[in-house]
């Protein structure tokens, strides 16, 4: 029962991602539609840039939190490495979205300013 519990979080996860990944290319394509009259090369980069980090550490969230789950269901010594690998990719991955994420907030601001 445990398996099939992360799967379902898994998918989740991955669903989040995809949908992130289709709502981002929708604003993307709306974007440039948009500054093709008026063009601002940078302007919602950054805005479809935040968004799309948001969508990743959210379904990367759901996707370890299944890993976790299978893990316990299953504590093989090798399950454990492997969950460590993930948790430490995922979570290099997760501190660069943000930092990133952080970086791109002040510079909307600077923008609104202007």
């Amino acid at each position: 029962m445990f398996n099939y519990i992360a799967l379902g979080i898994s998918i989740g996860g991955s669903s989040i991602i995809i949908w992130g990944a289709a709502v981002v290319l929708f604003h993307f394509f709306r974007f440039k539609k948009l500054t093709a009259t008026c063009p601002k090369p940078d302007a919602g980069r950054d805005y479809l840039s935040h968004r799309f980090g948001a969508y990743l550490l959210l379904g990367l969230d759901f996707m370890l939190a299944a890993d976790i789950i299978h893990t316990i269901h299953k504590p093989l010594l090798n399950e454990l490495y492997v969950l460590a690998m993930i948790v430490g990719i995922r979570s290099v991955i997760s501190f660069f979205l943000v930092k990133e994420m952080r970086s791109i907030i002040p510079n909307e601001a600077a923008g609104k300013a202007n």
